[in-house]
């Protein structure tokens, strides 16, 4: 494996299980995660010791050395996203930290291009990753693709129940209905992690014994929807509801107005970027919105060709003029042309509309983040009134859905 320059003196290598106790002290010490604050959580000290060696194992992970010693390291989980319909191979990017004594020497930038290089090569066109700093992977090339909302219902303005077929019941954490539910979930719900064996894992990683999974069941008695709480304090915390139906919202809400006289709130996320309080009575709550989840372009060729278009017409064409300044194979035109068989295809000649971007502004506006009016109207993209049509046009309208944090 080839990598990029590096200091003198600085050498890049796979980590392997032989790193453990490395790799867990520079997270511990970039993240200043306490065993004693692990322990508080219920977990165990051979536990704490072994939480991390599943990535060593299952996600790629980089790190730069001096010598025999650690100095920089970046972890990529091998994952898929539904993207528009279309199940994308990606590199979830974690774990990424430096020992302060080597910081602004270059070494992160190093790692992180050939992070990239290598999710490249093995063929996932896109990444993702939940930010520390937001403008450092805004440099990088990543931007913000989703969104995390917070609210808080007091017990008064909770739902009135409303009648539904079905019926739900508490099931434990590894009912193989979970992850079933979520399957069917992120195969309909554009911007959704596909849940393997690492990302359930980590779902449970922090998680306390006490948390409830409650499953909503239809009048067939299939499993439509799961909600995960932690009912503590006199406050129902929602770390998650997923349905596949309104019905099965409907239920879960029921469920959760079930509990009116055990608590004097209901607490939680919401990932669907639309507002929960417009779907209540009372719609006066606290409801918060901030950036979740950012998402960076890795190959834009071949992102570009499993893109799902919404309401391309035979004929129509438009090249993309994207500047990336990590990724010199990104730095280029792509002309794509739509077919009348309902497929697109990149093309060496031009269109008469270019559109020019950054590749962090490209996944902003594919993903469906922002629309291409909008970021033009704030000088994100550089294209005419008839391009910006057109695109307008050719992007679908859905927001992407991501409650994943890994």
């Amino acid at each position: 494996m080839q990598y990029t320059s590096l200091p003198d003196g600085f050498t890049i290598q796979e980590l392997d299980a032989s790193h453990l106790e490395q790799f867990n002290a520079l997270l511990r010490y970039a993240f200043q995660v306490t065993e004693e604050e692990l322990v508080q959580v219920g977990w165990q000290e051979d536990e704490i010791k072994q939480s991390k060696f599943p990535i060593l194992e299952s996600a790629h992970v980089l790190g730069c050395f001096e010598g025999k010693t650690l100095a920089a390291q970046i972890a990529v989980y091998p994952m898929q996203v539904n993207v528009e319909g279309s199940l994308l191979d990606t590199g979830f990017v974690t774990g990424v930290a430096t020992y302060p004594e080597y910081a602004g020497i270059g070494l992160m930038s190093t790692l992180i291009r050939q992070a990239l290089t290598d999710m490249r090569g093995r063929g996932q066109s896109i990444s993702f990753l939940c930010p520390y700093s937001i403008p450092f992977y805004r440099h990088k090339g990543w931007e913000i693709v989703s969104d995390k909302m917070t609210f808080r219902i007091r017990d008064n303005q909770l739902p009135k129940p409303q009648p539904v077929p079905g019926k739900v019941r508490r099931i434990a954490w590894d009912d193989p209905s979970l992850a079933a539910v979520h399957d069917r979930f992120a195969a309909k719900t554009h911007g959704c992690l596909v849940r393997n064996a690492l990302a359930w894992d980590e779902y449970w990683r922090w998680d306390v014994d006490d948390e409830v999974v409650a499953m909503y069941y239809d009048a067939a008695d299939e499993p439509q929807g799961y909600l995960v709480y932690l009912l503590k304090r006199e406050i129902f915390k929602i770390k998650e509801m997923v349905y596949l139906n309104d019905e099965a919202r409907r239920g879960m809400w029921d469920y959760v107005t079930a509990h009116y006289s055990m608590v004097t709130e209901v607490s939680g996320c919401n990932y669907t970027n639309h507002s929960l309080a417009f779907t209540l009575e009372d719609s006066d709550i606290r409801e918060t919105v901030q950036p979740y989840v950012m998402a960076r372009i890795v190959d834009f060729a071949a992102f570009i060709m499993s893109y799902n278009f919404a309401e391309a017409s035979s004929g129509d064409a438009i090249t993309f003029l994207i500047h990336d300044k990590v990724l010199d194979w990104n730095e280029q035109e792509f002309t794509v042309r739509f077919h009348a068989d309902g497929t697109h295809t990149l093309s060496a000649e031009p269109s008469p509309y270019t559109a020019e971007m950054s590749i962090g502004t490209a996944i902003c506006m594919l993903m469906g983040y922002k629309r291409p009016a909008y970021l033009k109207s704030i000088d994100r993209l550089t294209a005419d009134a008839k391009t910006t049509a057109l695109l307008e046009r050719l992007i679908p309208t859905g927001k992407a859905y991501f409650s994943d944090y890994i």
